[in-house]
């Protein structure tokens, strides 16, 4: 499933080749994904510029003067670009594409049909899927702190609380077991129990290894790909995670898995006592 890397890759590569050009139609294959997309969006968007691109934890928001375009990928999907003369044919997968009067193409591809596209007509914040976000862990706002409290409250294994939109935003399964590793924190460890230097080591990790999973254009495991087609290719610097059975890089203790909250778990019990 894309996480933050891989939604703010797809929103580094789209942004400039669709700011400030103006939609001339859109063409919708297959309504129905995880929400079914808004039966008058072609009329809604028809003749619209687009102002700005950004992103809210796994959300991309396209900004528009009387609304916004609000896009998830899923667990499979994708955005791209396609410029004047290149567009293929549509595959199966296609769901949707958005032309630009210059000849510019944004395709959503999606193969398990869990992404959403829908439109928005008042402030981001104000979305119910966004409304209750907790900080952006790249943001000011998500501090050694911050993270200490919202670990505080909760007595759940601390990679489970990582991956709850309600204390931060964005860090999914592959970026908590590799944002743990590099704090040397065991998953298995109730929030509750970490000290303040230990939040704050681990608000740093998570930092680090989500800079440095953006800058490999994310991971690509099975069907991501960036606005390009391109896979990313942080995947071959990972700790732990898919690694069980194998020796750790820091230790030479052998990777052992687990499951959290029905997601693969994986650590290094030495260095994650």
């Amino acid at each position: 499933m894309p996480e933050l890397p891989e939604v703010e890759t797809t929103l580094r590569g789209v942004a400039p080749h669709i700011t400030g050009k103006t939609v001339a139609a859109l063409t919708v294959r297959q309504s129905k994904l995880r929400l079914p997309v808004p039966p008058g969006l072609a009329d809604t968007l028809a003749g619209q510029t687009v102002l700005e691109c950004g992103r809210r934890a796994k959300y991309l928001l396209v900004r528009f003067a009387h609304g916004i375009l609000l896009i998830h990928l899923g667990m499979s999907g994708s955005l791209r670009v396609f410029t004047p003369g290149q567009a293929p044919e549509a595959g199966k997968h296609d769901h949707l594409d958005i032309a630009f009067s210059d000849g510019t193409l944004l395709r959503f591809h999606d193969p398990r049909r869990f992404g959403i596209v829908t439109w928005y007509a008042g402030a981001a914040e104000t979305h119910p899927l966004l409304q209750h976000l907790a900080p952006e862990p790249l943001g000011a706002a998500f501090t050694a702190d911050y993270l200490h409290t919202a670990l505080q409250s909760r007595r759940s294994p601390v990679k489970t609380v990582l991956m709850d939109n309600r204390a931060v935003v964005g860090v999914g399964n592959i970026y908590a077991n590799e944002s743990l590793s590099a704090a040397r924190i065991s998953p298995l460890r109730p929030a509750d129990n970490l000290t303040r230097d230990e939040a704050a080591t681990l608000a740093h990790s998570i930092r680090d290894t989500l800079e440095r999973a953006i800058a490999k254009g994310g991971s690509t495991l099975r069907d991501f790909v960036d606005s390009s087609g391109n896979s990313g290719y942080f995947q071959q610097e990972y700790r732990v995670y898919g690694r069980d059975g194998q020796a750790c890089a820091e230790c030479g203790a052998t990777v052992v898995k687990t499951t959290l909250s029905g997601r693969g778990t994986f650590y290094c019990p030495v260095c994650q006592q």
